[in-house]
């Protein structure tokens, strides 16, 4: 048997020895040792991991925007990322420019549509409730089913102008329309209040910016305590997701939802270009070596960068290292070191491990070093 490539003396982050065949962008071997012919060979170095390619699915990369966007290559495959997902950026009105565009990446990108037509021209882009049609979100999921994944409502008080929770009451309903798509919901300042957004969010359903340090985000400030109604949500099956972003990641609250038994579910950016140059965010990479100070084990961040965002957005080929499902792939190493990594409220702590990402393979095609 000859196959396209063969990825030789890898090992999973378990530390379990592995080697990954690949035919026409699929894996369709994985063993301890295959022996076998292969049109190019990655021989691994001692001490270099791989896993299915890291999901981020919270960015925003549509290039022609002006407030938030990025490029997507710059974001994903430079940076070990085979998939993105772009949050929101562009709505029903312009999701097609940003289809045509994203085309042409190398890296795999996927949109969530924004429930407002036009996306985030403005911050305030549910102030204006008759931007919100439930029949153009329809004709953009109708027109891109294998580009657009969910629907972004974004939660909080510079958005919502004085609609209160009447746009996740309208997100709801059009995820109900079509066939419960999965729903990203952004959280911040009150209003709404937090309780009343996750009283309204169902089992699924991902609650993004989940360690903001924010008064209306999950940890009562007088207390230090996680909010019960917040462990309610968690227990309910309500997807907690990173969104590190400029504004939305504080390690206190990372710690105290730790120490109390809460962990994220997914990990995630929020990242463009102004985070990713000036910082805190920089890249996923970074986001998951915060992660790993807060207390998290290696092992489970890169499930929250894989499985997790991979099963929350129904993607069924990708995720895991299987036989049959896409060859994305991110190669990487774990090595001491000193960093010093700061969260959106300029608070700091220090890293004595780093993740590199060495190459990333998309659909079976190789880059990097």
């Amino acid at each position: 048997m000859s196959y396209d490539l063969i990825i030789k003396n890898g090992k999973t982050i378990e530390g379990k020895p592995i080697e990954v065949a690949i035919n026409a962008g699929k894996i369709v071997k994985i063993s301890e040792k295959i022996e076998a012919d292969s049109k190019e060979r990655i021989e691994l170095a001692a001490g270099t991991y791989l896993s299915a390619g890291w999901i981020d699915d919270h960015v925003h990369c549509f290039e022609k925007m002006t407030l938030y966007y990025d490029f997507p290559d710059e974001i994903g495959v430079k940076k070990g990322v085979t998939t993105v997902i772009d949050a929101g950026t562009t709505g029903a009105e312009n999701i097609h420019e940003f289809y045509d565009l994203a085309k042409k990446a190398k890296t795999n990108v996927y949109a969530l549509v924004n429930i407002s037509k036009w996306g985030i021209v403005e911050q305030d882009e549910l102030a204006d409730l008759s931007k919100v049609k439930e029949e153009l979100v329809h004709k953009a999921l109708t027109e891109l089913p294998d580009f657009v994944v969910g629907i972004k409502a974004r939660m909080s008080k510079t958005v919502i102008g004085d609609n209160g929770i009447t746009p996740l009451e309208m997100a709801k309903k059009i995820q109900k329309a079509n066939n419960d798509l999965p729903l990203m919901v952004h959280i911040g300042s009150a209003p709404p209040e937090l309780d009343e957004i996750l009283a309204h969010m169902s089992k699924g359903d991902v609650l993004t910016h989940c360690f903001n340090g924010k008064p209306n985000g999950i940890l009562d400030q007088s207390t230090d305590k996680i909010k019960k109604f917040a462990w309610e949500a968690y227990d309910k099956g309500i997807v907690f997701d990173i969104g590190h972003g400029t504004d939305s990641f504080n390690f206190h609250v990372a710690e105290t939802a730790l120490s109390e038994g809460m962990k994220a579910t997914s990990i995630s950016t929020d990242i463009y270009i102004r985070n990713r140059e000036k910082g805190p965010v920089h890249d996923l990479a970074t986001t998951m070596e915060k992660l790993r100070v807060v207390g998290y084990d290696w092992s489970e961040i890169i499930e929250k960068v894989t499985i997790a965002p991979a099963e929350n957005f129904r993607f069924e080929s990708k995720g895991q290292l299987k036989e049959g499902y896409d060859a994305d792939i991110t190669i990487f190493t774990i090595e001491a070191g000193q960093k010093i990594l700061t969260d959106s409220n300029g608070f700091t702590r220090e890293a004595k491990e780093l993740i590199k990402p060495v190459k990333t393979i998309i659909g079976g095609t190789v880059y990097g070093n």
